[in-house]
């Protein structure tokens, strides 16, 4: 018996001339001579140290430990296509599990169409979708609950997690329709001064920036509502209960089914539509695909907030 090892081209040559039936045929399956697959099949006669084949003329037959050894390549074979199907499952993430956290208005919307076309291209990947405010989907995605999410944020640090900048986008004033400032192109703050305004809870992200900006300005509005919903702040404006300031994704998907008049507001409160993550877990492939699936939806189903974008 030889000292030297087998390798995968010795077992290739001596299974396709098996398959074949010569060594003519099976040089043309491997696109290599037939001088070079008989020197392969000597060479692992020579290191199996028993004959493969029986030669009778021109006619080349397995002996019987060459069927007997065959068995075995084929089964070993058999295992290295089992490996080729797993690696191709891990590729396109079969059997995994990807939950995401997002804002209502978020998940109804980009989120919910970017898992659309992600599941029509992984179909083997279960996703699920938990919705809740912004401060619920920070402790979701911190506290391993989730793999992302997705959140508009008022300020410009998340402590205790990686932030990834999707759109920035600046906040929009809303009006019931026929306000007196609604025949104005843009609605300065100092236009609120005295007018009742809905709200966003005390200790929230939008309200403190908020306030922060009107505060600078010296205005005063007088809050006569609160709620953490976008839609809820919207829906109180149409119904005449007040004007708000709100992010434009907001603003503009309620317009369309309410009385609201949407307007640029000044000065710029910039917020953006980011992708939260994990501080400390390292970002997943499945993620990173995800994540730029979200990213393609923003850029082909935002165009209507082009005026707010930065």
């Amino acid at each position: 018996m030889s000292n030297r090892r087998m390798s995968l081209k010795h077992i290739e040559a001596f299974r396709v001339v098996m398959q074949a039936g010569s060594m003519t045929e099976a040089a043309r399956r491997l696109h290599t001579s037939q001088p070079q697959v008989s020197r392969l099949v000597a060479q692992l006669e020579a290191i199996a140290g028993f004959a493969l084949f029986t030669r009778s003329g021109t006619r080349l037959l397995p002996s019987l430990d060459g069927k007997r050894f065959f068995q075995d390549v084929e089964k070993a074979f058999a295992g290295l296509q089992g490996l080729e199907a797993a690696a191709a499952n891990i590729r396109t993430f079969g059997g995994d599990r990807l939950a995401v956290a997002a804002m209502p208005r978020i998940a109804g919307g980009v989120l919910s169409k970017a898992v659309a076309q992600f599941t029509r291209d992984h179909p083997g990947t279960l996703v699920t979708i938990h919705s809740g405010a912004a401060a619920t989907v920070n402790t979701w995605v911190s506290g391993g609950l989730c793999e992302l999410g997705l959140a508009v944020l008022y300020g410009d640090d998340v402590p205790g997690m990686r932030v990834e900048t999707l759109l920035r986008m600046d906040c929009a004033c809303v009006l019931p329709r026929g306000h007196q400032l609604a025949p104005q192109r843009q609605v300065q703050a100092s236009d609120l001064d005295g007018e009742p305004f809905v709200s966003f809870p005390l200790g929230s992200g939008p309200r403190e920036r908020i306030d922060q900006v009107l505060a600078a300005a010296g205005v005063r509005p007088r809050t006569v509502l609160e709620s953490d919903l976008g839609a809820s702040v919207c829906s109180l404006v149409a119904l005449g209960l007040g004007v708000s300031v709100i992010n434009p994704l907001a603003a503009l998907d309620e317009q369309r089914n309410l009385a609201l008049e949407v307007r640029p507001f000044r000065p710029a409160i910039t917020v953006r539509l980011a992708i939260l993550l994990p501080p400390d877990a390292p970002h997943s492939r499945l993620a990173a695909v995800f994540s730029d699936r979200v990213r393609r939806v923003i850029d082909a189903e935002l165009a209507h907030i082009q005026p707010y974008r930065r």
